[in-house]
């Protein structure tokens, strides 16, 4: 299956941005962009339409405080989405937009020095544009290099985090269709196994039937990354299926794999009722949604590495807490 004309669009696509003042960057994303151009983004961005809008909400006000932005990306890959059946392709890129953080942005006081956003996103390429578009940010992460922690000391690390292993996530060329094959079954075996919370083993059991035991879970600021099943099932999934009850079924809008890359999203992935405490939240007995991005570095038949991506301020919202007010005083 080859993917290289979704891939040259998606990478024409960050060379516009790279090269675009911020008074011409609803230009430079509309060269690539269809005029409905559908954009998901994190909270407070939300869904847009347009070149235009999207260009306002989140790309003209991130360049006016970050400067000489440059895409450090860590992993690309494109595939035929699962979801709907293998018709849409989507083509995924994720690292971190490293710039100099001059001016304030939502409300987050500037450094001065270089700072890093990680990010990612999945793009669908139809027609030679890009149609559809989620872009998830670490906003919180950005906030506590400006030492500004919006979230009590999370149970694991976070860190600048790093791409893979091999540091041979960037798939430019075509790959072998077998592999990605294999990478998506793997993920999804994990899904069937764990997603739900109901197989019956103890956690690091359960863990262990999709995942090497030397994983690494690259989580969100506020969780932070996790070393080992062991440590996994101590720093982050223990305390979250603590915290939660009536977890809903897993959705995706898109799911696929290239080589021994994949990932997901959703809008949102699930919902839980917050019941035990979650970083340091009161439970407040409240459902809450969970929009989350999943990328995936397989090995063998199993896991290896996986880097988590939680809009985690939406959630946030969903419990009555606006952190961006509460950090800024201002707006989110």
């Amino acid at each position: 299956m080859d993917f290289q004309p979704e891939k040259a669009v998606v990478r024409a696509h960050h060379a516009a941005i790279a090269a675009a003042a911020p008074d011409a960057i609803a230009a430079a994303l509309a060269e690539h962009t269809a005029p409905h151009w559908h954009w998901r983004g994190v909270h407070p961005f939300e869904e847009r339409t347009g070149a235009e809008a999207v260009a306002a909400t989140f790309w003209q006000p991130f360049l006016a405080a970050m400067h000489r932005v440059q895409r450090r990306e860590d992993i690309f890959f494109a595939g035929l989405n699962e979801i709907d059946g293998h018709e849409s392709r989507w083509v995924v890129s994720m690292g971190h937009l490293v710039g100099l953080f001059d001016a304030p942005w939502l409300g987050i006081r500037p450094t001065g020095r270089m700072a890093f956003l990680r990010y990612c996103e999945f793009h669908r390429v139809e027609d030679g544009r890009i149609a559809e578009t989620a872009f998830f940010c670490d906003i919180p992460h950005l906030m506590t290099q400006a030492g500004q922690n919006p979230f009590p000391p999370q149970t694991a690390a976070h860190l600048i985090q790093p791409g893979p292993i091999g540091h041979d996530g960037l798939l430019h060329a075509p790959q072998d269709p077998g592999e990605g094959s294999r990478t998506l079954a793997a993920i999804n075996a994990m899904i069937a196994d764990l997603g739900q919370w109901q197989k019956g083993l103890p956690l690091e059991e359960e863990l262990a039937l999709s995942w090497h035991d030397d994983m690494i879970w690259w989580g969100p600021e506020g969780i932070g990354a996790t070393y080992t099943i062991e440590r996994y099932a101590r720093q982050h999934s223990g305390p979250f299926r603590a915290g939660f009850a009536e977890r809903s079924k897993t959705r995706h809008l898109a799911r696929l794999a290239e080589g021994r890359f994949g990932g997901f999203f959703g809008w949102p992935n699930f919902t839980a009722r917050a019941t035990g405490g979650f970083m340091g939240f009161p439970a407040t007995g409240r459902s809450g949604e969970f929009r989350v991005i999943d990328i995936y570095r397989r090995d063998g038949d199993k896991l290896a590495e996986n880097w988590v991506f939680i809009d985690l301020l939406h959630w946030a919202r969903t419990q009555g807490l606006e952190v961006l007010q509460r950090q800024s005083g201002l707006e989110g």
